[in-house]
């Protein structure tokens, strides 16, 4: 089993950026592994079965950072115009850890992948 993981930091203010949607597709078989939401504490940990997976298959990562930023009162009127963040990626080893982590703002972001363990 391999392990789906990020952590969301908002970068205006340094807290953590939780409670919005994120997603997990298969992109290659057009399928959703996983619809969750980001903890309070901006962190999410998911278990899950790549079995079924060919190593070369693409996921998409999709987070609803729109809603994150609606909640805290930022809106299309205040030039907040990015509403998701999407994290293109493989997982060749079916039982690694795969973290990856994004500072927030409103109109952009930053975010790097750990190295499978």
């Amino acid at each position: 089993m391999a392990i789906v993981s990020s952590h969301t930091l908002n970068g205006m203010n340094g807290t953590h950026a939780g409670g919005f949607p994120v997603r997990l597709i298969n992109i290659t078989q057009n399928a959703e592994i996983f619809s969750s939401s980001m903890d309070n504490n901006g962190r999410l940990e998911k278990i899950i079965d790549l079995s079924v997976t060919d190593g070369k298959d693409k996921f998409e990562l999709i987070f609803d950072t729109g809603a994150y930023w609606n909640s805290l009162g930022f809106s299309a009127s205040d030039n907040q115009i990015i509403c998701e963040v999407v994290l293109r990626f493989s997982m060749p080893n079916k039982n690694a850890k795969y973290h990856m982590p994004i500072i927030l703002s409103p109109n952009s972001y930053s975010t790097w992948a750990s190295q499978p363990e």
